[in-house]
């Protein structure tokens, strides 16, 4: 149903007539397997462009079958994204694989696996073949098309296998969401005269496979298929049957003698390279032509019988300008009454002419749609230049009537930068047809969808300032410490997870190379730059892919540089496969060795790993990686070529492999005892772990870990403060009090199923997360629900860097059936339902585009979770109150958004903050906001696999928490009624810190502070000027007095609290250790700085003995009294109380706002040791700077 807004722009109200959530049948639940997407023959299945690439070998060797052929297929390439999870899913299927004959064979590079496909077609000219022969698929991101354009030429002028055929699957990403560039392959291929097929769904992978396969069988020419993020990344339910294509074979074109396929005499030598060459121009590609145009690739698609504009477009700018249309309120019939024609380009290279010509009769312009630089349009004219200019029709696409390559240049219509939106094509397609359309009412339809996409870029500009959540360093990465450098030193990056150091540790790490060049630019740099030396971080895949010839070039031209090779047991980039081949640190270390390195140094997380050091080169040393700053300090002085082996396991792989129960879970966790605590980030600082996160207490924001996501690197407990607590043995608390009551009708009894929206139009999803919290899990089970109940679903994940703690976004659509389904992308304006798992993500221009008001409803999880780069800064606010109103806004009100802290509940009831973005599942679905029923929810989680029974039970307390969020509140955390609330009035700050400095040190101590307080308020009072100066010395001065010495940490750490602390985190027999660096015998790193070192429990009993001690503070037998810290600390005391006389003496209204400033400078004095001496220094500077800026106003007052 739909009616009309205010601004005359199309709402969708999707509940009405729509029917209670019904039971489906029992036999289409239990019917459907996860293996039905490799071994079913008819129906429909539920698959990604990824596994329709797995499937599609299996579906030729059952069509060669069928056609009484025995043929084999191998499959060979490199990773990269979008193809990121390819090697991965053809591993898991290897079984299917081998049942069709299908080798998988990873290449090391791109352009050896491109060469190895090459062989696959040449195996019957060397002798008999095992089979009639072998169809072969090569695959690699789109830099690595760049690597391979030799092996391309070569291949595809040397001809395919009469009964074999080469697809080459390029991973283009036309946007640089996950690249050091934005790239496109189309010209490329066109430049080795290779066929392009450019699919636009994940049916058509399988389809335009088939076809890609069959062409190159016939032309011998090898065989493009563009894969892109919004086709490959994406899931939809599709047609089964591998023999729904009918391939067409040319009968009326004219072969050459000997055929088109490899024959012996195509070896590239002489006359016969020229023989190739003229094959290829005047047979093999006019052969691809004459397959497209026999079996109709490219057609029509909208035809109309007067139409005067027309519109071409190939992949996903076809899909793009379908749903440009529907935008636009211009379905199939109005655009053939309006006079507009569509044609889909299936091979947008070589552009097959005769269906050209056959579309552009008639009109008096062409639109060519297509992202980054022209490939359709610059043939489309090529191929209409020479018509009659009074039938010619006008081409137009990236550029306006003027045109390219004129002075001044033309307008843009649609650019080649990056890529476009949908919305972006609407505005051309508007701008294009307006002169077309007559009837009043839909000019009047049309401009009103083009005022709203106005209003719409009006409110992104809202969300521009919102925070960005950037890629970042999983927990407990080794890269948070293997990518510094020493001071002074500089490191460079290349291809690999290191690559984000330079965003992360800019000051550290500059510029970047394509893969496999890591080191050589300062071969060109290194006679003209000042700098004696750098550091150049080289991945352990990237040193197997082609790194390691980097490191000869940088050996043969004697430069200075150190190679950080870090040796993770993962290609962590792309999903933690193994390195394609066996590599292992001592054939590193052997392997530069023989390269004639002579400085090679080994840094490890564990020494006992190398206890025997039989495989490693002699002249090796090996370290501990707290050694990493020492070892690199003695690198750089190193004349030549120097090696840094660090071998330290990918973190998101430890986890990995935990789970699996392949790598050793060692009961040891770090805990933070916020109230030693000083909230300086020093630990984040330390080891960049996103797992660090604030809390915000009575005394000031401190810090916290997360151990759900700690992933025990144990970097943290460097950071320079005693708060650091080290847990053995024992284990998490899963459950907290009363959740073991889940189930039971004493706290909640049977739910009500809500009401579910209709999808008699596609009912768009969007889901906003952080990158691995499981939020692409969650649009995979809408997903497969969909599938189960029998209707249309298309899932397209949008991840690129972000898997790493970034931003992720997820869009899915749901209708009666797959064809009622276009574009993957949900369109400015067109979203229903924005499931926002993390605020910060939600609240970004890309998901607040797709908010509508009318039509679009929130669900969004409240919790506040820092971005990573929190780590280095420690006073990052959440800008909580401003994301919530933008997107109230742009729903249409508060009416229409729901928030909830669900991690957490979530965490409170289920033990880890995994369980959240279930949790929010079923809130939403519970809201009867999504059109999916339980039994098809609960039944994907099941095929699911992974915490089936956790994530059910998290789905439920969603479902609760939207039926009485208080309730479910009480039960996961029973004991809130007591948490201390935020002290808003002077007089509950005074007293709560009064109390506590009683307990510091005796009342008398706490009466100095009170009446000093007193005397700032009696001053600001007789004045009139409120109390804002008042509630800043009562908690700065509170600061400087409770400062944390030796006795107060002991007695924070002896008064119950953090036993308490202890005890409702852990449970069975545990221990504790406390690292500490006390000033009196604690060693000193080469900065000069204290090292901590770990103490046993009989600390507990030293804390005791100490915090009774707390009577010597300050007296003439306190011993840590006379260390410099403590007398700097004593000597701030009595500065901020000489600063605030005289702030009182000469305070005045327009004085105030600086005294204020003024007075709340030691708030950020924190730390302990060289931390706060750091603090104290910028203290100090910002206190001069803002006394001259009093004295300033002083002499201009008078």
């Amino acid at each position: 149903m739909s009616v009309t807004t205010e601004n005359g722009s199309a709402a969708f109200v999707r509940n009405a007539g729509a029917a209670p959530s019904t039971p489906l049948e029992p036999s289409r639940l239990t019917s459907v397997s996860l293996d039905d997407k490799y071994t079913a023959t008819s129906g429909a299945i539920f698959l990604s462009g990824i596994q329709a690439l797995v499937r599609l070998p299996m579906m030729q060797r059952l069509r060669d079958q069928a056609a009484g052929l025995n043929t084999a297929g191998f499959i060979s390439g490199y990773r990269g994204s979008p193809l990121g999870g390819l090697d991965e899913n053809l591993w898991k299927a290897k079984k299917q694989l081998e049942a069709h004959h299908v080798q998988f064979v990873p290449g090391v590079n791109e352009d050896l696996a491109a060469t190895a496909v090459w062989g696959s077609q040449q195996v019957d000219l060397i002798g008999p073949a095992k089979y009639d022969g072998v169809f072969a698929m090569w695959y690699g991101k789109g830099p690595g098309v760049d690597r391979c354009g030799d092996v391309f030429k070569h291949m595809n002028h040397a001809g395919t296998s009469k009964l074999g055929g080469v697809l080459l699957v390029a991973g283009d990403d036309h946007g640089a969401y996950s690249s050091t560039l934005p790239h496109q392959s189309d010209h490329l291929f066109s430049a080795s005269m290779i066929p392009v097929l450019y699919p636009c769904n994940v049916q058509e992978y399988l389809d335009l496979g088939i076809h890609g396969w069959a062409m190159s069988r016939f032309s011998g020419c090898t065989v493009a298929f563009k894969a892109l993020a919004d086709t490959v990344e994406s899931s939809a339910s599709i047609d089964a049957d591998p023999f729904r294509v009918e391939v067409k074979i040319p009968q009326d074109f004219i072969m050459p003698e000997g055929g088109l396929n490899a024959r012996l005499s195509s070896i590239p030598l002489g006359q016969q390279a020229r023989n190739q060459e003229a094959l290829m121009q005047d047979y093999k590609i006019y052969a691809a032509l004459a397959y497209a145009r026999e079996n109709k690739l490219n057609h029509t698609t909208i035809a109309s019988p007067n139409a005067k504009l027309g519109i071409i477009a190939s992949g996903k700018s076809y899909l793009d300008v379908l749903e440009a249309l529907e935008e636009l309120g211009i379905d199939e019939q109005m655009a053939a009454d309006v006079g507009m024609r569509l044609f889909k380009v299936a091979m947008p290279w070589p552009l097959e002419p005769d269906s050209v010509r056959e579309f552009a009769q008639g009109l008096d312009e062409i639109l060519v749609v297509e992202e980054k630089r022209q490939i359709v349009e610059y043939q489309l004219k090529e191929q209409l230049y020479n018509w009659r200019d009074d039938v010619r029709p006008r081409v137009i696409g990236k550029f306006d009537e003027k045109g390219e390559w004129v002075a001044p240049r033309g307008e843009w219509l649609l650019t080649s930068k990056a890529d476009f939106s949908v919305s972006q094509v609407a505005r051309v397609i508007a701008s294009r047809i307006a002169r077309l359309i007559s009837d009043p009412v839909t000019c009047d339809l049309i401009k009103a969808r083009l005022s709203f996409l106005d209003a719409k870029d009006a409110v992104l500009k809202k969300a521009v300032n919102t925070p960005f959540r950037p890629a970042f360093y999983c927990s407990g990465c080794p890269h948070n410490t293997s990518t510094k450098v020493p001071d002074g030193s500089l490191a460079l990056a290349g291809i690999g997870c290191h690559v984000m150091a330079t965003s992360i540790y800019p000051e550290m790490n500059k510029l970047t190379t394509h893969m496999g060049g890591e080191g050589a630019p300062w071969i060109g740099q290194a006679a003209f730059s000042e700098l004696p030396h750098v550091f150049q971080n080289l991945g352990d895949g990237t040193y197997f892919h082609s790194g390691y010839l980097a490191i000869r070039a940088a050996q043969a031209a004697k430069v200075n540089i150190t190679y950080k090779i870090l040796y993770n047991d993962a290609v962590a980039m792309t999903g933690g496969q193994p390195v394609d081949g066996l590599i292992t640190v001592p054939m590193m270390a052997q392997q530069v060795a023989a390269e004639g390195i002579a400085r090679i140094a080994l840094v490890t997380e564990d020494l006992s790993r190398y206890s025997d050091r039989s495989n490693l080169p002699a002249h090796l040393t090996l370290h501990d990686r707290k050694d990493m700053d020492a070892v690199q300090r003695e690198l750089r002085e190193v004349q030549g070529v120097s090696v840094l082996i660090y071998d330290q396991t990918c973190a998101a792989e430890k986890r990995r492999r935990r789970k699996k129960g392949e790598y050793p879970d060692v009961a040891k966790r770090m805990v933070i005892n916020d109230a030693v605590c000083e909230g300086c980030g020093d630990c984040g600082v330390q080891s960049n772990c996103v797992s660090i996160l604030p809390k915000e207490t009575e005394f000031g924001r401190k810090r916290t870990i997360d151990q759900s996501s700690c992933n025990k690197d144990y970097s943290c407990a460097k950071g320079f403060c005693p708060s650091f607590v080290t847990v053995e043995g024992g284990s998490l608390k899963k459950t907290k009090t009363g959740a073991s009551k889940a189930g039971e009708t004493d706290n909640f009894g049977p739910l009500q199923d809500p009401v579910l929206p209709a999808c008699d139009a596609p009912y768009n999803i969007l889901i906003n997360g952080i990158g691995g919290t499981g939020v692409i899990t969650v649009g995979a089970l809408m997903g497969m629900a969909a599938h189960l109940e029998g209707k249309g679903a298309s899932v397209l994940d949008m991840t690129g860097m972000s898997q790493k703690n970034g931003s992720v976004t997820s869009h899915v659509k749901i209708a009666r059936s797959p064809a009622h389904i276009r574009a993957q992308r949900i369109a400015t304006g067109e979203a229903d339902l924005i499931l926002g798992c993390d605020m910060l993500t939600a609240g970004a221009q890309d998901a607040v585009s797709k908010m509508r008001p009318g039509r679009s409803l929130a669900v969004v999880n409240l919790h506040e979770q820092p971005p990573g780069t929190f780590a280095q800064n420690a006073d990052w606010q959440y800008p909580t109150a401003e994301v919530r109103q933008l997107i109230e806004e742009s729903v249409g009100g508060a009416d229409a958004a729901d928030f909830i802290d669900a991690t957490k509940l979530a965490t409170a009831l289920m033990g880890d903050s995994i369980a959240a973005n279930l949790f929010m599942l079923g809130y939403a679905w519970q809201k009867g906001r999504i059109p999916l029923t339980e039994a098809a929810l609960l039944r994907a989680i099941e095929l699911n696999g992974v915490g089936i029974e956790s994530n059910k039970k998290s789905f439920l307390w969603g479902r609760r928490a939207a039926v009485d969020v208080r309730k479910v509140t009480q039960i996961a955390t029973p004991s809130q009624a007591i948490l201390v609330q935020m002290p808003q009035s002077l007089d509950s700050v005074i007293k709560k810190r009064v109390e506590f400095l009683t307990a510091y040190q005796n009342a008398a101590y706490a009466d100095g502070y009170a009446t000093l307080v007193k005397q700032v308020r009696d001053r600001e009072n007789t004045l009139g000027l409120g109390q804002k100066l008042s509630m800043a010395v009562a908690k700065s001065y509170f600061k400087l007095l409770a400062y944390k010495d030796e006795y107060e940490v002991a007695r924070l750490y002896t008064d119950g609290r953090f036993v308490e602390q202890l005890q409702q985190q852990f449970e069975g027999n545990f221990s504790v250790k406390f690292n500490l660096a006390p000033p009196l015998f604690a060693k000193k790193d080469a900065k000069g700085h204290l090292v901590k070192a770990e103490f046993g429990s009989w600390m507990w009993r030293a804390f005791q003995l100490l915090a009774k001690a707390k009577g010597l503070r300050g007296g003439s037998f306190d011993v840590f009294g006379y260390t410099a810290e403590r007398k700097m600390e004593r000597a701030l005391i009595v500065e901020y109380r000489e600063l605030l006389a005289g702030l009182l003496v000469n305070l005045t209204a327009d004085k105030l706002a600086t005294c204020v400033e003024l007075a709340s400078l030691p708030e950020k004095i924190r730390g302990f040791g060289h931390v706060k001496e750091a603090a104290v220094d910028t203290y100090r500077k910002d206190k001069a700077r803002l006394l001259a800026v009093l004295a300033q106003g002083s002499k201009s007052a008078a």
